[in-house]
């Protein structure tokens, strides 16, 4: 779809736009999304069904339910939104412990300048990924709808899962996407290792609502002060919360409690609640979306662990697409610059 180009040109453009200092501050790297491998698909879907959609198996109904005719071109995009988001929560996750081995071994006489200037014990697990794309948030197990046919975030997180399983414990989804992230809900039903948070329109649901970790629905029409306030208010009780129970043990002679953060964070961020999208019911500005992505960042940092940002949904009124092509490269644009505010600060 030309939105991804649009919102990924956009972003690319502000980046490059920055002086040689400014760019020095954040290593932002763009890459082109690998195709996710079927074993990858595996972690989460059916087999028959990834066999199914991959060789142009389902019905017209399913098609019709996922919302695209099938095709070769959008086999390989389908699988690009998948391998993009696995791409970026493994450099992500690898950043972050290579930063951790690095401070339990620092030697300051041998401390390169890269490593002296992008991070320090304050800051070493502002470790970001991101994909300009993905978020594909209504996919099940075996079939698909609302525009999506694997899970992305799902697809990476339980490959995180497997693949570290000794330094990943639990995993946080925040999705904000006026609709209800559904499929997430259901892949990981009853899945302690991974929370779903959704906080959407309470009059958006296009099929089977299913239950969250936590569920917040929100009226139609609800505006920046609601939306932000509600948000803001849940955060803080997801970081307040004791997610595991209470284990006693012996510190100079006296009970305390270990609390466990999550280790990694997903922000679906669909932009679908923008005033002007075609489909959000709800009437959030540009600058209470701006304000979203900022009480999401300040949340990320405060429980200190790595972030992964995917698109999410976000569709035009008519044929000006300016305000969603902005909302979306804005929430990309603003982690940036969040992440430069954290140069070398001790």
């Amino acid at each position: 779809m030309g939105k991804y180009r649009k919102v990924r040109d956009r972003f690319q453009t502000k980046v490059i736009s920055l002086s040689e200092e400014e760019q020095t501050r954040v290593h932002c790297e763009f890459r082109v999304s690998p195709l996710a491998s079927a074993e990858e698909l595996l972690t989460t879907h059916d087999a028959h069904y990834i066999h199914r959609y991959l060789t142009g198996d389902l019905t017209e109904s399913e098609n019709r339910n996922i919302g695209f005719p099938w095709s070769l071109q959008h086999v390989n995009r389908t699988l690009s939104s998948v391998g993009g988001t696995v791409a970026a929560s493994v450099a992500a996750w690898e950043e972050y412990i290579s930063r951790q081995e690095y401070l339990q071994n620092v030697n300051p006489q041998r401390e390169t300048q890269t490593q002296a200037t992008l991070f320090n014990e304050n800051t070493a697990h502002l470790c970001w990924g991101a994909h300009v794309a993905g978020g594909t948030h209504h996919a099940f197990e075996d079939y698909g709808e609302g525009f999506c046919i694997f899970s992305d975030i799902a697809v990476a997180a339980n490959l995180l899962l497997q693949r570290y399983p000794n330094s990943i414990r639990r995993i946080l989804i925040i999705d904000l996407d006026v609709h209800q992230g559904n499929g997430n809900a259901k892949l990981f039903d009853g899945n302690d290792r991974v929370q779903t948070f959704s906080m959407h329109c309470s009059s958006n649901y296009f099929s089977k609502k299913e239950t969250s970790d936590l569920d917040v629905e929100l009226p139609p029409g609800c505006g920046d002060e609601m939306y932000l306030s509600t948000l803001r208010y849940w955060l803080r009780r997801i970081e307040e919360h004791q997610f595991d129970e209470r284990q006693d043990i012996e510190q100079n002679g006296s009970d305390t409690m270990k609390r466990r953060q999550f280790d990694l964070v997903y922000f679906q961020a669909g932009v679908d609640i923008h005033s002007e999208d075609r489909l959000g019911r709800l009437s959030v500005t540009s600058t209470g979306i701006s304000r979203r992505n900022a009480l999401v960042f300040d949340f990320v940092n405060r429980i200190q662990c790595p972030l992964v940002i995917c698109m999410g949904g976000g569709y035009p009124n008519g044929d000006d697409w300016s305000p969603i092509i902005e909302a979306h490269a804005g929430v990309y644009w603003e982690a940036h610059q969040y992440l430069s505010r954290f140069h070398n600060k001790p």
